[in-house]
């Protein structure tokens, strides 16, 4: 049937002519399903051959132009036949959108048009009930509309989305003269000369797509069809090209002129690759899936046949070719917009779509150099040889663009790109080249803009052969939103943006120290070069500083500014992890981190570098408590670094900040203030600002006086990202695991928690836990909840094992990530108390099942520090046995090891085999 559907209807229905109607719909429809399934067969058995697509796409869209063709075989010769048809009854069936253009994917909708010469007649609505039940039966997404000609010329005048379905009507089944007709018209009174308005609504609607998908084209997790660099976006360029320059195939774009041969070949072979990966999305999920999630990404690469090489997993080597794919996509945008600008179909723009008032002979003298231009307020080299004559114009031009704050003309753009080859050995080490790009690194305006269109070009990892290597790469985990090459472009973006003082609100210290950085050309350089090394065998950090050392003299630093880009690139990562794992109140873990730092600005340039880098992780990732974290730790470390925070300084601290808490509790008496500040212990003293010194104060008083041992508090902090739940409760090993368990089963998010213990036995314990709402009364009713489950649960009335059973199925993306877990055990990070630090895959009710294990251990926690990762929880406990001491017995040790891998097993087996530490450093 799939030859010849017609034909094969005839057969079909005169071998059951004498059966009634409702059979021979019947005996259709399962013919017709017979087709679909042998045609996706053949489809996917295509799709496992090499470089195979479009060719399923198209073997999709053939099998289900046989079904639709033989239901209007059916409908008009055997259910609804008309003998002697009028005028009216007169019917095409075109193929519109997607389906227009002769490529499905397994899960797509199929968009079909009934054409009448005027309006539907009741013979005309017979067919086409006939023809879409059975579809219907089928379980196909049919989309489906029924006009006449004058129908479509009109609404295709009102609407774009109709005017593009139109624009790749194709020809199915019926009246081809009256198909013929619509297409005639559509052409003359639609598309004649509304070429303009048509390309501008198109790249308006692909912004407003990409906004919603996701504004960056190295999205970890992109989606296949409407993401940036995606194949709606080849669609709209076609769609584009077809309109202006009235071409039938994409082939005829090179005759045109808005080609060359190899960007046809760009084109085709994007095309070919995002189908590939969109027909295996559909096949392996079996449904109309567009994202390219993490659980998906292994599949396809796999489907593919990716394997493993150079130290990248198959997946990442797969996802690079896709982020390739995505950049080629977007240069064929570029090229597009170009042509059309010169047709003056597109508004011209500058970099920020501010354009001064300098007539452009002034602006181009501006410029600075006889080999730059201006085109249509565009920066351009004057001729196709300004490359050739002297290679430095390359960097030169982006030097220009950042300081004139011009966008390039695409012309220009895509010549960079043609002259690539000009970038050798001698013009990377440059003296010249190498300023002019230290300049734009540097540059006060746009520095990520300019690196962006360096990237996208292919400059910028030509003359730094090392970032080239990270350009496209992904990280298979679930924390890093962007490629190591975006992540990096995005992290000069912030650090530019604290630069020019306009994130005061968001990050006030960095904000403040920024300008009294002696190095900022090296805190620049530093940031770019911090992750340059991802991807190799070993630990990123160390070959990074190798890199860091190589490059520094080639840009023009001096030794001193070399070594502190190495320095920075090397402990990139420290101040991260302290301030988030480690106890901020301990002194150990201060005097620890100030020798690593030893001095001031070093201090200075890693806390705005750390800042940075974790804000251009991606969306979310950034939020006021990690902010908090970081200046506790540098105010701490700062101290050191200028000669305080001896014992004597520690002992000088506390007593202050007692006297400041008893003028804060002036309406207290002096016997009443006395007998509070002996409840606490120094540590508490040092941890706790005054405000919530004096909180505590009456929140103890007021429970005491209300006859409570158990009682709850809740606050909202928004500049800091979170609710704190402040608990009092009777001191005991299990206490940690109940408020954890609380907040697991009411969905509490635990980001830190700060654990005192008074001098009388009560614990007095703050839980900061993710804001869940943006109003601070939802949150407030949220925190309320938790907070009522605590004390239940404090109580005994409830079983908190109970409610975090409920919540214990582990996130269907958890199988995706295998992560060892790994337990560290430490005497040496702290002098009062043994450190563990256990890391592993993050699910429901994790931290509940390892307090809850330590608690069974006899251990007492002082501390905990949590932090998440993507997929990956690291969480720090500071312990100690019943009598205060530390861990020290090797048997000891091995029995905690064990009891907390034991936490990361799943039913059915381990999560990953465990990485077991040696014995703790004692």
């Amino acid at each position: 049937m799939l030859q010849d559907p017609e034909a094969g209807v005839t057969r079909l229905l005169a071998s059951a002519r004498r059966r009634d109607k409702a059979e021979k719909r019947q005996l259709l429809v399962g013919a017709l399903r017979q087709l679909l399934d042998d045609g996706h067969a053949s489809a996917r058995a295509i799709l496992e051959g090499p470089r195979s697509g479009l060719a399923c796409a198209h073997r999709l869209s053939a099998v289900m132009d046989a079904v639709v063709i033989a239901l209007h075989k059916a409908a008009t010769g055997y259910f609804y036949p008309a003998d002697n048809p009028s005028q009216s009854e007169r019917i095409a069936v075109a193929a519109v959108g997607g389906y227009g253009r002769g490529t499905l994917a397994p899960g797509s909708d199929v968009d079909l048009l009934f054409l009448f010469p005027h309006k539907q007649t009741a013979w005309g609505e017979s067919v086409v009930e006939s023809m879409l039940y059975p579809l219907w039966d089928l379980k196909l997404k049919t989309g489906h509309s029924v006009r006449s000609v004058d129908d479509c010329i009109r609404e295709a005048r009102a609407d774009m989305t109709i005017r593009t379905a139109l624009l790749e009507a194709r020809f199915l089944s019926g009246d081809r003269a009256l198909f013929d007709e619509m297409v005639r018209r559509f052409d003359a009174e639609v598309v004649e000369g509304t070429a303009a308005a048509f390309t501008e609504a198109k790249l308006a609607e692909r912004e407003t797509r990409v906004q919603r998908a996701g504004t960056s084209r190295y999205l970890v997790e992109p989606n296949v069809k409407d993401g940036k660099g995606g194949l709606r976006d080849l669609n709209t360029l076609f769609w584009i090209a077809k309109y202006a320059y009235r071409v039938k195939d994409v082939r005829e774009l090179v005759a045109a002129g808005l080609f060359d041969t190899q960007e046809l070949q760009m084109f085709e072979r994007s095309e070919e690759f995002l189908w590939r990966v969109r027909c295996w999305l559909h096949f392996i999920t079996g449904r109309a899936e567009e994202r390219l999630s993490f659980d998906l990404q292994r599949q396809v690469a796999a489907a593919i046949g990716y394997a493993g090489r150079s130290g990248q997993a198959p997946v990442e080597r797969f996802m690079k070719a896709y982020f390739l794919v995505a950049k080629d996509v977007g240069d064929l945008t570029a090229i597009v917009c170009a042509a059309l600008e010169a047709r003056q179909q597109k508004p011209r723009a500058t970099l920020s779509r501010l354009l001064g008032s300098f007539t452009k002979r002034k602006r181009v003298r501006a410029l600075g150099h006889t080999d730059f231009t201006l085109k249509g307020q565009r920066l351009a080299v004057i001729d196709d040889s300004a490359f050739e004559r002297d290679p430095v114009n390359l960097l030169r031009l982006y030097q220009i663009a950042s300081r004139e704050d011009l966008a390039i003309h695409p012309d220009t753009s895509r010549l960079v790109t043609q002259s690539l080859r000009l970038i050798t050995s001698g013009l990377r080490h440059d003296p010249e080249a190498n300023r002019i790009f230290l300049e734009i690194l540097t540059a006060r305006r746009s520095p990520e803009v300019v690196l962006r269109r360096m990237n996208e070009s292919g400059l910028l990892g030509r003359f730094v052969p090392d970032f080239g290597r990270v350009v496209a790469m992904m990280q298979f985990n679930m924390y890093h939103h962007y490629t190591v090459d975006e992540h990096l472009i995005r992290a000069i973006g912030v650090l530019a943006e604290i630069d020019s003082g306009t994130l005061e609100a968001e990050h006030p210290l960095a904000n403040e120290i920024m300008p009294t950085v002696a190095n900022r050309r090296a805190l620049y350089v530093a940031l770019f070069l911090h992750d340059i090394a991802k991807g190799r065998p070993e630990d990123h950090s160390l070959a990074g500083t190798r890199i860091a050392r190589k490059l520094g003299p080639r840009l023009g630093l001096t030794p001193g500014q070399t070594e502190t880009v190495a320095w920075l690139v090397e402990h990139h990562l420290d101040m991260s992890t302290v301030a988030q794992s480690r106890d901020l109140g301990d002194p150990k873990t201060i005097e620890s981190f100030a020798a690593t730092v030893q001095t001031l600005e070093r201090l200075k340039l890693l806390l705005i570098l750390t800042v940075a880098d974790i804000k251009a992780v991606g969306p979310g990732v950034w939020n006021g408590w990690k902010g908090q974290l970081l200046r506790t730790l540098y105010y701490e470390t700062e101290l050191v670094l200028t000669g305080g925070h001896s014992a004597v300084e520690r002992k000088a601290r506390v007593g202050r900040k007692q006297d400041e808490l008893r003028q804060r509790l002036s309406d207290w008496s002096e016997e009443e203030r006395e007998a509070y500040i002996a409840r606490h212990y120094p540590p508490y003293w040092i941890k706790v600002d005054l405000a919530d010194q004096e909180k505590h104060a009456r929140f103890l008083s007021e429970a005491e006086k209300a006859g409570r041992t158990t009682a709850t508090v809740v606050e909202t902090d928004q500049f800091r990202g979170v609710t704190e739940l402040t608990v009092l409760a009777p001191d005991h090993p299990r206490l940690l695991a109940i408020v954890t368990g609380a907040c697991a089963a009411a969905g509490g998010n635990i980001v830190d928690a700060q654990i005192f213990t008074t001098t009388d036995g009560l614990a007095l314990d703050t839980i900061s836990v993710s804001r869940a709402f943006d109003r601070d009364d939802d949150e407030l009713r949220r925190a309320g909840r938790i907070a009522a489950a605590i004390e239940r649960a404090l109580k005994g009335e409830i079983k908190i094992a109970d409610l975090v059973a409920q919540r214990r199925a582990p996130p269907p993306r958890g199988q995706t990530f295998q992560l060892a877990p790994e337990i560290v055990i430490d005497n040496v990070l702290s002098s009062r108390h043994t450190v563990l630090e256990v890391s592993g895959l993050d699910r429901p009710g994790l931290l509940y099942d390892l307090t809850t294990a330590i608690g069974k251990l006899n251990l007492n926690i002082a501390s905990a520090h949590i932090a998440t990762f993507g997929e990956k929880a690291v969480d720090v406990f500071y312990v100690t046995d019943l009598t205060n001491a530390k861990i020290v017995s090797t048997a000891r040790q091995l029995a905690i090891r064990k009891t907390l891998l034991d936490v990361f097993e799943f039913e059915g087996g381990k999560a990953a085999s465990a990485r077991t530490k040696v014995p703790a450093r004692a």
